[in-house]
């Protein structure tokens, strides 16, 4: 199954484009509050942050211009302002209470002993499945959680905290990380409401790490954490002009994350440029023993992924076109995708093209099935490992729930694939022994790995997606085409950099290869990201016309 096949709806009208679900009432735990006379927190008085990297802020520390809690609290005004008024693109789901606290003892610490390195004193903003020990509750978006408090950190906070990072706060994502519901909108949850575009904020900020991609696009922190089972880092990446890395499985710990399929899921970074992915990746890589896939990255992660940020990436690359499935589904991104080529040639790319993967398509039902049975199993040892103070203890629990608060859980869209999980057995089950050997074999050995070794590629490249679709909670989500699946269901690495507008609208090109390629896939990146610099920062428009500029929302249809 391609995930996104199988979330799409084949019904296209857009009667309810601009059904907006509200704000949760109560839902958002927002302890920070703008001062109303700061206008440079503000959409329409800029912001001095604005596209601000990871490299500035720690200039900007180093010579004493600024601080982690100046920084921070410059961070905190920009979301008040902007996140729950103004443009109201709820992509925050909870403020750290103790963000600026955490941002002054970072401070104090850099006087006294130095900086920790790269992410010293950084705001980073993390999706709201990724476990915290403290003031802040992880609920993937649900009111089954609501409340919950872990026992510990993830593995992904603790290495943020490890590195000196201030943990501003939970974004937003499609509830349940987009597996409860064949015709779910992306972006929408429970507590959160309905998180939007910032380039157009009747558009759809894509994937279940929506909040993640909104957030970061609007400047709302340095860098945010996203996670992905297909297409969950990279579509919001493409739909809001980031850049985004999928590692490969076990590169990065899934431990206190809340979990669709131990066989396909990952966090990875979220950012506006690869540099600062880069920088972000190598926070987060690092064994665990509480995830016992991390143990295949020792030999195979390195140290600094930021060694590999190499402007001459693309000379003497050979990169494959995976043109078939891939391409077609929208003019104006063929012709990105043509102009990115062309680029990527006159860096002294080698292009191999076609180089398409024959099993595309293949996989599919088996993916479902896959899917389905590890998001039983995986979120049921979840929720154990909560404690007794948990309110749910299994996804019938979860299920029960939602039927039992259906005016807030399920106002738009239901709970089938939490049915369809709820109904699969164990995983000694010869159906889903046989679905994984089969998605491994089609995606691994005779998909990427075929490909790659026919031409003797470096990499692949595609479209990760098409300009962001008009939010619909009636009808769903009107993905049109792009890539993910072969990369999600191999479990390999791919990362999506901005490779121009349609319509005005972001578009990102995918670049994908074999387990533990990272360094490879960042270095082909960062050139290619050098080259064209196509990332712009979003100007928060009500609607786009078809030219690109603003109109009138009234005439929009």
């Amino acid at each position: 199954m391609r995930r996104r096949d199988f979330l799409r709806t084949s019904a296209l009208g857009s009667a309810a484009a601009l059904g907006i679900a509200a704000p949760a009432e109560g839902g958002v735990v927002a302890s920070h509050e703008a001062d109303e006379s700061d206008k440079s927190a503000t959409v329409a008085g800029g912001f001095e942050l604005e596209e601000t990297t990871i490299v500035d802020l720690q200039r900007d520390m180093v010579t004493g211009k600024r601080t982690s809690r100046s920084i921070t609290k410059l961070y905190l005004d920009r979301i008040a302002a902007n996140d729950r008024r103004g443009p109201t693109l709820r992509s925050v789901i909870e403020i750290n209470p103790d963000a600026l606290s955490i941002a002054s003892a970072l401070d104090k610490e850099r006087k006294q002993k130095g900086s920790r390195g790269p992410m010293h004193g950084i705001p980073v903003l993390i999706k709201d499945n990724i476990d915290t020990f403290d003031r802040m509750t992880t609920t993937a978006g649900s009111y089954a959680l609501e409340g919950s408090i872990p026992l510990r950190d993830s593995h992904v906070a603790e290495r943020l905290r490890a590195a000196g990072a201030v943990i501003l706060g939970k974004t937003n994502l499609s509830e349940w990380a987009n597996f409860r519901s064949t015709h779910a909108s992306s972006g929408w949850s429970g507590r959160g409401g309905q998180a939007r575009n910032p380039y157009a904020l009747d558009r759809n900020p894509c994937g279940s790490s929506s909040g993640s991609g909104a957030a970061t696009s609007a400047n709302f922190a340095a860098v945010a954490v996203g996670t992905e089972t297909d297409g969950s880092i990279v579509c919001p990446s493409s739909a809001n002009g980031l850049v985004g890395i999928k590692p490969t499985i076990g590169l990065v710990s899934r431990a206190g994350i809340i979990p669709i399929s131990h066989n396909q899921d990952t966090a990875g970074p979220m950012a506006r440029n690869v540099s600062d992915a880069a920088i972000l990746l190598t926070a987060l890589a690092g064994a665990d023993p509480r995830d016992a896939a991390t143990a295949e990255s020792n030999g195979r992660s390195v140290p600094d992924y930021t060694k590999f940020l190499d402007v001459n990436g693309l000379k003497g690359a050979r990169i494959g076109v995976a043109r078939a499935k891939f391409f077609g589904f929208n003019d104006e991104v063929d012709n990105l995708m043509r102009a990115a080529i062309d680029s990527m040639r006159a860096r002294g790319a080698i292009i191999v093209d076609p180089a398409d993967i024959t099993t595309v398509g293949q996989f599919d039902d088996s993916e479902q099935e896959v899917l389905l049975y590890d998001f039983k199993a995986d979120l049921n040892a979840y929720l154990a490992s909560l404690g007794p103070t948990a309110t749910v203890k299994s996804m019938a629990d979860i299920i029960a729930f939602n039927e039992r608060n259906k005016s807030k859980e399920m106002p738009y869209f239901s709970q089938e694939l939490m049915i369809q999980s709820e109904a699969k057995g164990p995983l000694s089950e010869k159906a889903y022994i046989d679905a994984l050997a089969k998605n491994h074999r089609l995606a691994r050995t005779e998909g990427i790995d075929a490909v790659m070794d026919k031409n003797k590629l470096d990499a692949l490249i595609a479209p990760t997606g098409g300009p962001a679709w008009l939010t619909d909670v009636i009808n769903g989500d009107h993905f049109t085409g792009g890539y993910s699946s072969p990369s999600a269901v191999a479990g390999y690495p791919h990362i999506t950099v901005p490779a121009g507008f349609a319509y005005g609208l972001p578009v990102g090109m995918s670049i994908f290869g074999r387990a533990w390629s990272e360094p490879k896939l960042i270095s082909i990146a960062y050139s290619f990201e050098q080259a064209t610099k196509h990332r712009k920062a979003p100007r928060f428009l009500p609607t786009i016309g078809l030219d690109g500029a603003p109109r009138d929302r009234s005439a929009a249809h």
